[in-house]
């Protein structure tokens, strides 16, 4: 008997220490945050849909307030509560981030400059030197060495969270510098004015701008684009006379159609100033001579429905690439200065069907085109008596465009290029000699890289509907297609965006872990043509989904990956994306990373208070017609979540964000977190200094990189 109770007690004994133990054990797991459920019914076209987490949206008034307010301080405390939660939950992996983190820094040259752009007598370059999150800004003058900084970036950026430079102009006669700064990261800028003679810093400043003052060639007239302070929209262009205040600038045009935005140039000639009024369909330009900004400003052709065009100054005739006539792929017509109605417009590159026209430049001597032809970009050199050739590109995808062309009187073309094992290259090329010369290639600081270590392809997949779709990619040689390989395939697929393949040094990170590298160039986006972009929005959208999930298959069944391996990156309309392939396929990805995405369409879309909605009505279509309300709806991500079981997901946003708003990711990771029916990952971090680009400096963005390639590495590792 005394020996059984001695049992019993030593049972007891154990079953408690174990029950401690595993009680210990659960303590130390950590808990995700749950948000509060607030119902509120939103009623459109006899429907009702139910948002549980629409209190997480706050105006920007109770954002900036210096106290926030009970309803401010709750979602402060939510956010800062997925922020706790995904750095406990991936403390595990600090010393993996931080190794990755010193890996893409340390590839990055610290003592860098830029090649040099030649206009009016100088030689602008940026500068960075060790240490600095941000460049020094430089010129010379072409017949002298000695170097001028114009701005100290590092000076200016010191003590703020976030700093981002806009453009800097300096006036015709060299001696004043127009700058914008961002401090917020709403890309809601403030101009500044320096004398560059003095180093004087000029009273006047410009605040609620584009980004952007454009010189006449007074030297002390700017014009510039502000912005709706609600919506963000830039719907005015002022003028400005120097050493009087902005109260009294002169309104000079007022955009206020609220599906259009507005902007302002100059022509590369110089000679005139431009205000370009944008839609996604349509586009309209008015002119006025740059040596009178008192004149009077000239339509150049008024704006019709489906009517694009886009204009610029060579001698005696504005040239215009517009989808006049039908040409959807766009074609190059001019007009005399004093004739500009579109009745007037000759052509001088006729429409093709198989080549979308992306841009020109005009040289006194010859027409350069950059053009899209089988998906790929290509340069074509024209001289004015119709003789032509083409540029030659050998790597089986890339990336090339045409830059920093200011001078009319050259046999010089400067170009940039890229590939996935090409780091950025600038190139001079002598368009009559057809020598070209290296001017700077980017440096990789790891004495292991060599683009021989890595082999990339371009291929077709063919997806449901039997369009075939390009897929670039890249992997380190000795890759075996065995269904083994991690992949991350991105895509984006909206707002006729290429997303052509270039070098990302960040990559190589994953690359040399054994993962591949995938882009999947879907419909949304331009790369086959204007079509392409067509077929992939409005009433199409869903093509753009199927295309990625199609991708993926592919790329499983050709043996490069398989669902356990296989992840999927987007950003922006891409996180919207990312939205709907894990509704609509979950089972495909072992993990997924949604930076700042667009999920809430239908409520977004709806409101047309908040910035970017009117004038995307023609991307997305105006839910407030019931046929677009019920096609989005059906795939809006936050509308679909649903009782079923999700991938990992690594969601990404920032609080200041004026493009996707920081409530849509955050009522998406809370509704997920509500009826997912699995134990896989979901984290949110949420900047909450920056906005929708992300942290500013030159080396900080890299932090979230790191989480990023952490998150995905990390699994894999549980794959092992």
């Amino acid at each position: 008997m005394k020996l059984y109770f001695k049992c019993f007690f030593v049972l007891l004994l154990l079953q408690f220490s174990c029950k401690k133990q595993e009680s210990e054990v659960l303590a130390e797991v950590p808990k995700p945050p749950i948000a509060k459920i607030e119902p509120k019914e939103l009623t459109i076209h006899g429907d009702t849909r139910i948002d549980n987490y629409f209190w997480m949206r706050l105006s920007d008034e109770q954002k900036n307030a210096e106290t926030p307010d009970v309803q401010t301080q709750e979602v402060l405390d939510y956010l800062n509560a997925e922020n706790e939660y995904a750095e406990e939950v991936m403390s595990h992996t600090d010393s993996l981030q931080q190794v990755l983190f010193d890996e893409m820094t340390g590839r990055i040259k610290k003592d860098d400059e830029s090649v040099p752009v030649t206009h009016n007598g100088y030689s602008y370059f940026t500068k960075f030197e060790a240490g600095n999150d941000y460049p020094l800004y430089c010129r010379s003058k072409t017949d002298s060495s000695a170097v001028e900084v114009m701005l100290n970036g590092p000076e200016l950026a010191k003590g703020l969270a976030y700093f981002g430079m806009g453009a800097r102009n300096v006036s015709t006669d060299n001696t004043i510098i127009a700058y914008a700064v961002d401090t917020i990261s709403r890309r809601q800028y403030t101009v500044y004015f320096k004398n560059l003679k003095t180093g004087e810093l000029l009273a006047d400043k410009l605040v609620n701008t584009n980004g952007s003052a454009v010189w006449a060639n007074d030297n002390s007239t700017v014009f510039y684009s502000t912005k709706d302070p609600e919506t963000l929209r830039s719907d005015k262009i002022y003028k400005h006379t120097l050493g009087t205040p902005q109260s009294e600038d002169v309104l000079v045009f007022e955009e206020t159609d609220e599906t259009y935005r507005c902007g302002v140039f100059k022509s590369k000639s110089d000679a005139y100033i431009f205000i370009g009024s944008f839609q996604t369909l349509a586009t309209e330009y008015r002119y006025i001579d740059a040596t009178t900004p008192d004149g009077t400003w000239k339509v150049v052709q008024p704006r019709e429905k489906d009517l694009e065009y886009h204009v610029d100054h060579y001698a005696n005739h504005f040239y215009i690439r517009t989808n006049k006539d039908g040409a959807k792929n766009f074609k190059l017509m001019e007009t005399p200065i004093n004739a500009t109605g579109k009745e007037h417009w000759v052509d001088v590159i006729p429409h093709r069907d198989d080549v979308l026209l992306e841009d020109f430049d005009l040289f006194k001597n010859y027409l350069v085109l950059t053009e899209r032809q089988g998906g790929l970009r290509q340069i074509r050199v024209r001289q004015w008596d119709g003789s032509e050739y083409y540029l030659k590109f050998n790597d089986p995808t890339y990336m090339v465009y045409t830059t920093s062309n200011l001078d009319f009187d050259t046999d010089v073309l400067r170009y940039n290029y890229s590939s996935l094992t090409t780091p950025m290259s600038t190139f001079e090329y002598n368009m009559k000699t057809k020598d070209q010369v290296l001017l700077k290639q980017e440096e990789i600081l790891d004495p292991d890289f060599s683009p021989e270590h890595y082999t990339s392809e371009r291929l077709m997949a063919t997806v449901t509907d039997g369009t075939q779709v390009p897929i670039s990619l890249v992997y380190k040689k000795g890759m075996v297609k065995n269904g083994e390989n991690p992949l991350l395939l991105y895509g984006y697929g909206s707002y006729g965006s290429t997303m052509d393949a270039s070098f990302n040094s960040s990559v190589l990170s994953l690359l040399d872990r054994g993962f591949i590298y995938a882009i999947a160039h879907i419909r949304g986006g331009e790369e086959m043509g204007r079509q392409w972009y067509e077929n992939g929005k409005l009433l199409k959208k869903k093509n753009t989904f199927t295309d990625f999930i199609d991708c993926g298959d592919y790329l499983v069944k050709e043996k490069f990956t398989s669902p356990e391996h296989l992840y999927a990156m987007g950003g922006s309309a891409g996180g919207l994306l990312m939205g709907a392939i894990v509704n609509m396929k979950p089972e495909l990805w072992r993990g997924v990373i949604a930076a700042v995405p667009f999920v809430d369409v239908v409520s977004t879309m709806l409101d047309e208070s908040i910035p970017l909605t009117t004038f995307e009505f023609d991307e997305w279509g105006n839910p407030k017609d019931s046929i677009y309300y019920e096609y989005i709806k059906s795939y809006s991500p936050y509308d679909n979540v649903e009782a079923k079981a999700y991938p990992n997901l690594l969601i990404t946003t920032g609080y200041w964000d004026s493009q996707v708003q920081y409530w849509e990711p955050a009522k998406w990771i809370a509704k997920l977190r509500a009826l997912k029916t699995d134990d896989n990952l979901l984290i949110m971090d949420c900047n909450m200094d920056v906005g929708h680009g992300g942290a500013s400096g030159r080396f900080e963005r890299y932090k979230i990189r790191a989480l990023e390639y952490a998150f995905l590495l990390d699994l894999e590792t549980e794959n092992r």
